[in-house]
C-alpha cells in the first residue's frame, strides 16, 4: 500500500491542502478552501484523478471548512484510509527560538504556536487553529507542525543578530528568523544532484522569487545568510512588500502623515513593492506595462532586479565565492525576462546564460547557463509540500519528536 501525507496550509481566510505520495513525491489530490468567515459565499475546489469538483456555500470557520474537505476525500476520492495516510503535516511560518525542528501537534505545542503569533500575527494563529481542528477530526493520525523558520535557525550569530540594544532584543525575541525555509532547504538539497557535484563545500545562492520573495546562501547545504528577518517584510522587493527600507521611514510617516501602526503595517506589507510602484503585484502585468512603454513599470522592474543582484553580490562576498545560483518559485521558475536581467548584470563576473534554455518553459529541474559559465545557473521547481510530507512522515514513523512529545491515539 502507498504511504501518503496530507499537507495543510491554513491561512486566516483560506486553506490549501495536498495529499502527497511519499514514494513518487507527487501530489495525488489537492484543493483549496477560500473566503472562510467572510459575509459572502465561500469557495471549495478539490482536484483528483484529472477531475475538478467545486462548491460554493457560506464557510463560517476552519472546522466547517476542514470537515467539508474530509467529506470531499470520501465522496470524490481518494479515501484517506485506502490511500495509506501516515500523517498530517501542518505548515507553520514562525517557530521562533522554540522550534528548530518539526514538532508533534498536541495541546502544549498548539499553545506554543499560538503564543508565537506575536512574531507572525497573520499566520501562526490560523495555522494553529487548522492543526487543532484536524487533530480532532483525525485523532488516530499523527499531526506534525513543520516550521518555515527552522532551516534558518542554524544561521551564524553574525547573520541572525540585529545591531539592536541587546536587552530589548532579548526581551522581545527580536532576531532574524527568515522565512520560506522549507523551500530553501528543499532546493539546496536537490541542487547537488542536478549539477552533478557533491554537496560538501558547495557554495549556493537560492532565489525563491514569487509574490513573496527571499534569497539565501548555503555552504555544504547549511544556511549562512537569508534576506527575510524578524518577519517576511525584510529583504527583496515583493508583490506588495517594500523589502529593505530605512526604518526611519516609519518615524517620518508617524510624525508627518500621522499614520497609525496598523496603517503602516498595511502600507509596508500590502500596498508597496510592485503593487505600490505600478498598481500590480503580478509580474506578468508589470511586463505588460513595460511592453506598453510605461516608465513606472520599467523603473519598478529595474528596482526589483537591482535588489536581487545586490543580495547575490553580498552573499558571494560573504561565502568567498559562489558555485551555483538557483531560481525557484512562481517568478523564479517561470519568468525568463527577470532571470535574463539578473544574469546580464552578472555577466562581468563570468556568468553566461544559455538564452535558448532560459526561454524554454519546463517543469523539470534544469541548468540554463552555458558549460563555460563561471557560475552554474539553475531553475528548479520548489516542492514545499513534499518537504513537509517527508518531515511529517519521519516524525510519525518515530512516534515522537526531538522535544520529548510522544504520539498517543
Amino acid at each position: 500500500m502507498a504511504k501518503t501525507v496530507l499537507v495543510i496550509n491554513s491561512g486566516s481566510s483560506s486553506i490549501k491542502y495536498q495529499l502527497v505520495d511519499l514514494e513518487t513525491g507527487e501530489g495525488i489530490a489537492s484543493g483549496l478552501v477560500e473566503k472562510i468567515g467572510e459575509p459572502v459565499d465561500g469557495h471549495y475546489k478539490h482536484e483528483y484523478n484529472g477531475e475538478k469538483h467545486e462548491l460554493e456555500e457560506p464557510i463560517h470557520d476552519h472546522e466547517q471548512g476542514l470537515k467539508r474537505v474530509l467529506g470531499f476525500f470520501d465522496e470524490f476520492g481518494p479515501k484517506l484510509a485506502d490511500a495509506g495516510i501516515v500523517a498530517v503535516g501542518h505548515r507553520v511560518v514562525q517557530g521562533g527560538s522554540i522550534f528548530p525542528k518539526p514538532a508533534l501537534v498536541n495541546d502544549k505545542t498548539i499553545g506554543q504556536v499560538k503564543d508565537l503569533a506575536v512574531l507572525a500575527p497573520l499566520h501562526n494563529g490560523p495555522e494553529a487553529k487548522g492543526a487543532e481542528v484536524m487533530r480532532a477530526l483525525l485523532p488516530d493520525v499523527p499531526q506534525v507542525f513543520v516550521f518555515d523558520s527552522s532551516f534558518f535557525f542554524q544561521l551564524p550569530k553574525a547573520s541572525s543578530t540585529y545591531a539592536l540594544n541587546k536587552e530589548v532584543a532579548q526581551q522581545y525575541h527580536i532576531r532574524r528568523y527568515g522565512a520560506h525555509g522549507t523551500s530553501h532547504e528543499f532546493i539546496s538539497s536537490v541542487v547537488p544532484s542536478v549539477i552533478g557535484k557533491p554537496a560538501e563545500g558547495l557554495k549556493q545562492i537560492v532565489l525563491h522569487i514569487g509574490n513573496g520573495a527571499s534569497a539565501s546562501a548555503e555552504i555544504s547545504g547549511k544556511p549562512v545568510e537569508t534576506s527575510m528577518g524578524l518577519t517576511p517584510l525584510e529583504g527583496l522587493v515583493m508583490g506588495g512588500r517594500t523589502g529593505d527600507i530605512d526604518p526611519a521611514v516609519v518615524f517620518h510617516l508617524i510624525r508627518n502623515a500621522h499614520m497609525s501602526v496598523d496603517e503602516l503595517d498595511t502600507l509596508f506589507n500590502k500596498r508597496s513593492g510592485m503593487m505600490g510602484l505600478t498598481g500590480y503585484g503580478d509580474l506578468r502585468e508589470v511586463h505588460r506595462l513595460v511592453e506598453e512603454g510605461n516608465e513606472d513599470a520599467k523603473l519598478a522592474l529595474d528596482i526589483y532586479v537591482h535588489r536581487i543582484v545586490g543580495y547575490i553580490g553580498n552573499y558571494t562576498a560573504q561565502m568567498g565565492g559562489v558555485d551555483v545560483i538557483t531560481f525557484t518559485a512562481g517568478v523564479g521558475e517561470n519568468d525568463d525576462v527577470v532571470r535574463k536581467m539578473v544574469c546580464d548584470k552578472l555577466a562581468p563576473f563570468g556568468v553566461k546564460l544559455d538564452e535558448k534554455k532560459n526561454a524554454t518553459r519546463s517543469k523539470e529541474p534544469r541548468i540554463i547557463s552555458t558549460p563555460d559559465s563561471a557560475v552554474t545557473i539553475c531553475v528548479i521547481p520548489t516542492n514545499e509540500e513534499l518537504a513537509i510530507a517527508r518531515k511529517s512522515a519521519a516524525i510519525a514513523e518515530e512516534g515522537k519528536d526531538t522535544y520529548g512529545n510522544v504520539f498517543t491515539k
